[in-house]
């Protein structure tokens, strides 16, 4: 079980869209870590059904959430 402050690595091949360095183009981020920053499943204080609940901080001021499938612990 993946917690708030846990450090984790992209284990598989991710696209994203709003890299800081790479702005609207697709970025992989495989193999980048970062720090578990919250668990989405609430919002204002509601049950939530997010797709992507694990919210991850990455060094270069890059926040992207995943799945649980997507990330390993370091």
């Amino acid at each position: 079980m993946i917690a708030v402050g846990t450090r984790v690595r992209v284990q598989a091949s991710v696209m994203i869209y709003h890299h800081p360095g790479h702005r609207n183009q697709a970025f992989d981020m495989k193999g980048l870590e970062g720090e578990v920053m919250a668990i989405v499943d609430q919002w204002q204080g509601r049950p939530v059904s997010a797709n992507y609940q694990i919210q991850v901080k990455f060094p270069d001021k890059l926040r992207a959430h995943f799945r649980e499938d997507e990330l390993e612990v370091v």
